[in-house]
């Protein structure tokens, strides 16, 4: 025997199965490439020179861990499908004569040519395609960043050594299916369907019941601080329906249809619902991972597409104000002093102040119980319903805001930044107040709009009032002496200018021994854009590996289908059902199996709108109509792209069914 036998008889067989083995290898190919442009531009050396580079490298390095896992379980399971399709063709080999050890060195010298062809064109094209993701990063981060191209031999290594492990698991795992089937076995593999299964009604409900729940957690959660808490668990409950429901549930719905006799008795539903009652356990599965995906993509790009276009408005609210100075500990004096210091630098940078807003607050965290405010207390545990209250002045107020209210003793005006409204009355540690009037606007500082946490800003009538309510005494570890003190101010002048100035002030109060920084919104554009550019990559990264992931779920499930169906349709067309007949029994067979995760998952989209609103909240991005403009672009746009690859599909089902 020649030694090269089993080499061509390798590649044959390769040639023999391209439909199955090339868009195996050129996923193969796509995932390699993604993972070793991910982890060379995570780990350039320049990012750590940029601003917010640190936050960019962290966002990036959850890539890679993403894309690895990822490439592993997706790998495993598209090899599923190839060893599927082989099984009939490997017991052939073994009823002929040939032994598994044979059958075993074929299918190593398969995998040996899919990794070598894999790894070189992956490497290659993730060396020559990783130039353009590198100019894109520079592009969508906006600005000058000190980042070098090169060929990264660490990122090299550890790309050959995940692949080359994912490739040699995948044979192992080859060979323990092939050591332990019997030659029948491997010979009627390929054919082996489903039995109808039985109708799990218990799991329908265990599958309606946590779907139902999740739903219900995604629209009644109203604090950004408890949807963190609480938006991870209603996924998980979300994913749990979701594989139930299409295990159990698309059965039970099948059957149902099924005893709809003037529905079932129609050729095209006949054969449908009959051919997918029978083989429907290994479809729910199949189904339920494309739409967990497509669920993924469109949340994913949806988000990260929405909070890039709106940047501006996600500087906008984190600063309400172009600059602002923030201080601790300061009394009324020292307040008079910083704002000395920012007319003085301001002068001298040429920036001139406009519409300054300035106050003297005092802020703490409480636990809320429903209209009551205790201070958080050392070691608490309670951080599901935490809420900001920033006490200030009825004086302070009517300076800030032009106005000329009065209070008594036992009156607060509230302005609920973040948060459920206020009633009628409100305890604050312990002191009970009437609420007089509730107000819709306040100008606010730049810290305050970072906070996650409900956040209300309540004014008393004096300072004293004020203290009785914060005392030093129960702040532990909170080193409270005086008010803290806000200086904020649209700014006149050259963006350079700004910058040099809000580094400048921060500079100033440090040497005058203060404990406060400045901010900006043009100090601080670099690191948005490292942060939000850095999430808007990743996720047209990610965006399209699932994209990718999902078509070639959905082509070999047609494949594999299309096979399992062959010899069904032949016994039909014999009996008298047309070309025609078959063709709309295929369409209405795949329209359902293409397009029901579709469905799925944009009503999870549409339940989990809420609640993911509430979180893009915490980082600044409040323009819902933005959000909801960019998600429905996207499901359109994604929607287009899985009529497309229907077609195509379908297509190549009707080529092996007829």
């Amino acid at each position: 025997m020649s030694k090269f036998f089993y080499t061509k008889l390798a590649l044959t067989n390769i040639n023999k199965h391209r439909k199955t083995y090339i868009p195996y290898i050129f996923t193969s190919i796509c995932t390699i490439s993604m993972f070793y442009m991910m982890h060379f531009i995570s780990g350039n050396p320049g990012l750590k020179e940029m601003s917010g580079g640190d936050s960019l490298i962290t966002i990036l390095n959850l890539g890679n861990i993403v894309i690895g896992i990822f490439s592993l379980i997706f790998l495993f399971y598209t090899n599923s499908f190839l060893i599927k399709r082989r099984k009939n063709e490997f017991g052939l080999f073994n009823i002929l004569g040939m032994e598994k050890k044979h059958i075993a060195k074929i299918i190593v010298w398969e995998t040996c040519i899919v990794t070598v062809t894999s790894l070189v064109l992956g490497i290659v094209s993730g060396i020559v395609v990783g130039k353009l993701m590198f100019l894109l990063l520079n592009y969508i981060l906006h600005f000058e960043i000190p980042l070098t191209y090169f060929v990264s031999i660490k990122s090299l290594g550890i790309t050959l050594v995940l692949f080359i492990g994912i490739f040699v698991l995948t044979l192992l795992n080859n060979l323990r299916q092939i050591h332990l089937a019997k030659p029948i076995e491997l010979l009627r593999g390929g054919q082996v369907g489903e039995k109808e299964p039985k109708t799990k009604w218990f799991l329908v409900l265990i599958g309606v019941a946590t779907l139902g729940y999740g739903y219900y957690i995604a629209l009644v959660t109203e604090s950004p601080l408890v949807a963190i808490n609480k938006f991870f668990f209603a996924v998980l409950l979300v994913i749990i329906g979701t594989y139930a429901l299409f295990t159990a549930g698309t059965i039970a719905a099948l059957k149902l249809m099924r005893k709809n006799k003037n529905f079932y008795y129609q050729t095209k539903h006949f054969i449908s619902i009959s051919g997918m009652i029978y083989r429907m356990k290994q479809n729910a599965v199949g189904l339920a991972n494309i739409c967990i995906l497509s669920t993924m993509v469109l949340v994913m790009l949806s988000t990260t597409v929405s909070m890039y276009i709106g940047m501006d408005d996600l500087l906008k609210n984190r600063y309400p104000k172009e600059m602002d100075v923030s201080a601790r500990n300061l009394s009324e004096e020292q307040s008079r002093e910083v704002e000395k210091i920012i007319h003085d630098l301001a002068k001298e940078y040429g920036i001139e102040i406009k519409n300054p807003v300035h106050y003297r607050s005092a802020g703490f965290p409480t636990i809320r119980t429903e209209n009551s405010f205790n201070m958080v207390r050392p070691n608490s545990k309670a951080f599901s319903n935490i809420s900001v209250i920033e006490l200030i002045t009825v004086d302070e107020f009517n300076q800030l805001e032009n106005q000329s209210a009065t209070l008594e003793d036992n009156e607060v005006l509230v302005y609920t930044f973040r948060g459920d409204p206020i009633g009628d009355t409100m305890t604050v540690e312990g002191q009970q107040f009437n609420v007089k009037s509730q107000i819709k606007n306040l100008s606010i500082n730049g810290d305050s709009a970072a906070m996650i946490a409900d956040t209300y800003f309540v004014v008393v009538k004096d300072e004293e009032t004020l203290k009785s309510l914060y005392p030093a005494e129960k702040m532990e570890g909170m080193d409270w002496k005086d008010l803290s003190f806000f200086y904020g101010f649209d700014a006149e002048g050259s963006v350079k200018d700004e910058i040099a100035l809000t580094k400048a002030l921060t500079q100033k109060l440090q040497e005058s021994s203060i404990d406060g920084h400045a901010e900006g919104q043009e100090e601080a554009r670099e690191s948005f854009y490292s942060i939000y550019g850095g999430l808007f990559f990743l996720g047209l990264f990610l965006g399209t590996l699932f994209i990718m992931a999902t078509v070639l779920i959905m082509y070999y499930k047609q494949i594999s289908e299309g096979y399992d169906d062959k010899e069904r349709f032949a016994i039909m067309q014999k009996v008298g059902l047309s070309k025609a007949e078959i063709k709309k029994s295929i369409k209405s067979q795949v329209l359902l199996v293409f397009f029901l995760p579709l469905v799925a998952a944009v009503v999870h989209i549409a339940f989990a709108f809420k609640v993911i609103t509430k979180l893009l909240a915490l980082l600044n991005l409040t323009n819902v109509d933005l959000f909801m403009m960019c998600t429905a672009s996207t499901i359109l746009i994604f929607a287009g792209f899985y009529a497309m690859v229907y077609t195509l599909t379908a297509r190549e089902y009707y080529k092996i069914v007829s």
